[in-house]
């Protein structure tokens, strides 16, 4: 950010100015340092060369410690403006590099990326814990704390405050010296092994390759999946090949579509031994080590385990009640899930097939009973979902709702050459944002799908300074002259990741810590999860579901096949979501440390909810990023808690219509827009109008 200076005495300014001289090689070369010269302030990312993160990381840190010491030597009493918000406002150029960098190590790595990543996680790592332990620091935070009361805040002010001091809390600043070292070691530890189980998940999946010779093993395989696999051969110099790999584009449509049996098994292993290969990638001693720093650090600072650590800020406040929710469901579910089993295993009997399913015939059986039954065939629905249509739809979407409009900008810069950049505009024409869609598979860029942002939204100095936002996606790439063409999981996917950009792009807070998705984990995914709700509505669907070849709009026959088959295989999906959630609380809600073998306690686990053999949690220990390279530990049930409150929240749009201005409206400001400035639940009530209830969210499920 752009630094004003006009209160020093000539003399200092010609000082400022040979020391701005003589390092220009260093600091002034360094595009992460100084004001970015680029379109809105964006990241100018074809400028940055590796080696600037370092040095942007240390003159960051260098930068925030000063204003640190000048926070806690201030001679005048300890204030909200001298103190809290003093220490809110430090820290802009390592909080903006350390964002980049994050966000870049995850859509565009490298070697030399990672590399810094672990060199910079634990100097990172003891910064942070520097100031947080900062017995100075904590010591003016906590006199403004004890007077809060009789302070004149605002609502907003009030959040910051109680915030922050929890935060000081629950990082330490009330321990020991002797205590302070040990966790500031385990946070170091902890940061350099979530680095190294992201890697290691993402070399193996890059590792895997199935090379197909001969043509004839494709039997069963849509001809689009086909041409995909040819294509990605080819870019491995295979000509005449076909490739696939762990990527979902292409894993999902292999097991749901192959003949072969044998290369269904070999695909789908290969997919849940990431991690788990006695190689050199293997995470099994690194999820041993964490969870049991996480105990330590949990203990440390005065709690039974490290989920009742984590929950305490969270709606569900404890793992009691995360436990609760997940033991409404879980019985209906896995009752379902062997109906679904049970009709799998007669279809393949019928077919003269006697084995037993396994995990990687679920798909391919699971296929034939939605033909068999709803005479639906996931591959007729693909040619009406080309991606540039279901954008096009999502940004209708998003214009009738909001009333904003996206405009294409390519001066914008961009991380990698597919990555396209837009544009927010509110229906006025101000400018609200800018949004990143990062769409393909690389190897290069972590699995799954994610938002993120470049820059938050906050004010500076009476002005709002506008997010960038990133949504990033592992869709299904365009061959030849097809166009990418998507599975409806992968529709809703598209607008889900959309919903979490809108609760960044349409903040409107005062506090850079408060806004966007800075809420709960067990919040943070209604945004996103309602967005959902949309993509499978009939008037939605005839919005931008038209076949890439002729242009028709989707039929009615084909939107009712949808709507009757959209409880198929309800069981299976939320079965193997319940698992994953099981598999995070137990590892967590550990009392002593574990010291036995992750495979075997993974395996206690699921037989504790009887999970069926058919199935597999969604994520096994030694894949689970999300837990053990992300933040979602003792977070990942999050997705069925906010899941009720969507299911309860889009009803008051359905109680009116689709796109109904007054509810739309409503949303946003009371929710959208707010960030974590109020209690979530205080967020929802002023939406709904009451607490939120779990009928919609059973219905939409078929469990009632």
């Amino acid at each position: 950010m752009k630094k004003f200076y006009g209160f020093l005495v000539v003399a200092s300014i010609l000082l400022v100015a040979c020391q701005n001289t003589k390092n220009k090689s260093s600091m002034n070369h360094n595009p992460l340092i100084g004001t970015f010269d680029t379109p809105f302030g964006v990241p100018p990312f074809g400028k940055i060369k590796a080696n600037d993160y370092k040095e942007a990381f240390a003159q960051g840190i260098k930068e925030q410690n000063a204003e640190i010491d000048k926070i806690v030597n201030n001679p005048e009493p300890a204030s909200f403006q001298n103190t809290v918000e003093a220490l809110e406002r430090s820290g802009k150029l390592l909080k903006r590099t350390n964002t980049i960098f994050e966000n870049i190590l995850s859509a565009n790595t490298n070697d030399t990326l990672q590399q810094i990543a672990k060199e910079e996680a634990p100097v990172l790592s003891a910064h942070w814990d520097n100031i947080l332990m900062n017995a100075g620091l904590f010591k003016r935070i906590n006199a403004v704390y004890e007077q809060k009361d009789k302070l004149t805040l605002n609502e907003e002010q009030h959040m910051l405050l109680d915030k922050t001091y929890k935060r000081f809390v629950r990082g330490g600043a009330k321990l020991s010296e002797a205590d302070k070292d040990t966790l500031k070691d385990i946070n170091g530890k902890l940061s350099v092994l979530s680095l190294q189980f992201g890697d290691n998940v993402l070399a193996d999946n890059n590792a895997f390759e199935l090379v197909i010779s001969d043509k004839k093993n494709l039997a069963g395989l849509p001809d689009a999946v086909v041409e995909a696999a040819a294509e990605t051969a080819k870019a491995k110099g295979l000509d005449g090949k076909w490739l696939f790999t762990l990527n979902k584009p292409s894993l999902i449509p292999f097991l749901q579509y192959s003949k072969r049996r044998d290369l269904r098994e070999k695909m789908f292993k290969g997919y849940i031994m990431r991690g788990d290969n006695n190689n050199k990638n293997d995470n099994k001693a690194i999820v041993k080590q964490m969870v049991n720093l996480r105990l330590q650090k949990a203990k440390l600072l005065g709690y039974k385990t490290f989920s009742d650590y984590v929950l305490e800020n969270s709606m569900a406040k404890n793992p009691q009640n995360v436990f609760k929710l997940l033991g409404q469901i879980t019985p209906a579910a896995i009752k379902t899930a062997q109906k679904e089993a049970a009709d799998l295993q007669q279809l393949a009997n019928a077919e003269g097939n006697h084995f037993k399913i396994k995990p990687w015939d679920w798909w391919y059986y699971s296929e034939k009973v939605r033909k068999q039954k709803y005479d639906m065939d996931e591959a007729a629905l693909r040619p009406y979902f080309s991606l540039e249509n279901v954008r096009k739809g999502l940004f209708s979407v998003l214009n009738k709702l909001y009333g904003l409009t996206f405009k294409l900008n390519k001066d914008i810069p961009v991380y990698q050459k597919d990555v396209r950049a837009y544009e927010v505009h509110e229906a006025s024409g101000k400018l609200t944002g800018i949004l990143y869609m990062d769409f393909y598979p690389r190897p290069t860029k972590q699995g799954g799908a994610w938002m993120t942002a470049y820059r938050k939204q906050y004010y500076e100095n009476g002005k709002n300074v506008i997010p960038v936002i990133s949504v990033n996606y592992n869709f299904t790439q365009p061959t030849g002259n097809t166009p990418a063409l998507l599975s409806m999981d992968e529709v809703e996917t598209m607008f889900h990741e959309c919903g979490h950009a809108m609760h960044g792009m349409l903040s409107q807070c005062q506090y850079e810590s408060l806004s966007g998705t800075s809420v709960p984990r067990d919040f943070v995914e209604m945004p996103s999860q309602i967005m959902e709700n949309w993509a499978a509505q009939p008037e939605v669907l005839k919005m931008f579901a038209k076949h890439y070849k002729t242009g028709k709009i989707i039929p009615d026959a084909l939107i009712k096949k949808m709507e009757a088959s959209s409880k198929f295989n309800v069981g299976f999906a939320l079965t193997e979501y319940l698992a994953a959630s099981y598999l995070d609380m137990d590892w967590h809600t550990i009392t002593t440390p574990f010291d036995g073998k992750v495979n075997d306690f993974e395996n206690v686990a699921m037989a504790k909810i009887h999970l069926i053999k058919e199935i597999v949690p969604r994520y096994r220990s030694t894949y689970f990023s999300h837990i053990f390279a992300g933040g979602y530990a003792s977070g990942y049930y999050s997705y069925v808690w906010a899941e009720v409150l969507d299911a309860d929240a889009f009803q008051a749009f359905k109680d009116t219509s689709l796109f109904d201005k007054a509810t739309a409206t409503r949303f946003r400001e009371e929710v959208l827009s707010k960030g974590g400035t109020r209690d979530p639940m205080v967020l929802f009530k002023n939406f709904r109008g009451r607490a939120p209830k779990t009928d919609a969210y059973l219905k939409k499920k078929g469990l009632k």
